[in-house]
């Protein structure tokens, strides 16, 4: 009986592991945001005064799956102070745990070995798999060099989707 009692506990903790690791109830689960563009430009005019109150889009590229189906598109906006933003429109992924948003130094990212050897920038972490959301990019960072937007599943190592970037007026 008291082997029964052991095998079950160690049962228990395996699951309560496993499930954590996994998070299955994320693949049922959405999560929607729903932020908008002029917010960040508020904040940003209100840094900047007699800026132009129109943010400029600066690279832009639409989503295309990798390991998940995703759609929508990322742009890259200059802000009124100067300040950069990333922005996700339309954008609709399947859900997970630890899923991040990153710029990519490669043109485009067809699988995983691509964004772990091209190298990136972790933007943030994914706000929700559906719905417009808003990134700020810092200003470090090179877009020249960082041509793509990758949603990528830190923990399993797994790039979900990439938009391949086009520069407008960098």
């Amino acid at each position: 009986m008291q082997r029964r009692a052991v095998l079950i506990g160690a049962l228990a903790v395996v699951g309560a592991a496993a499930w954590y690791a996994f998070r299955p109830e994320r693949l049922f689960i959405n999560k929607t945001v729903n932020e908008s563009l002029a917010a960040e430009v508020t904040v940003a005019r209100a840094g900047a005064p007699g800026a132009s109150d129109m943010p400029t889009a600066i690279a832009s590229g639409g989503f295309h799956g990798v390991h998940h189906e995703t759609k929508g598109q990322a742009s890259v906006y200059r802000l009124p102070n100067g300040k950069r933003v990333l922005r996700l429109t339309e954008f609709e992924t399947s859900n997970g745990p630890d899923v991040r948003v990153y710029l990519v130094a490669a043109p485009d990212a067809t699988d995983n070995t691509t964004v772990t050897h091209a190298g990136f920038v972790e933007i943030g972490k994914l706000k929700g798999n559906i719905g417009d959301q808003n990134y700020s990019v810092p200003s470090d960072v090179d877009l020249s060099k960082y041509r793509a937007v990758t949603i990528w599943c830190h923990r399993f190592g797994v790039n979900f989707a990439t938009a391949p970037l086009a520069t407008q007026n960098i």
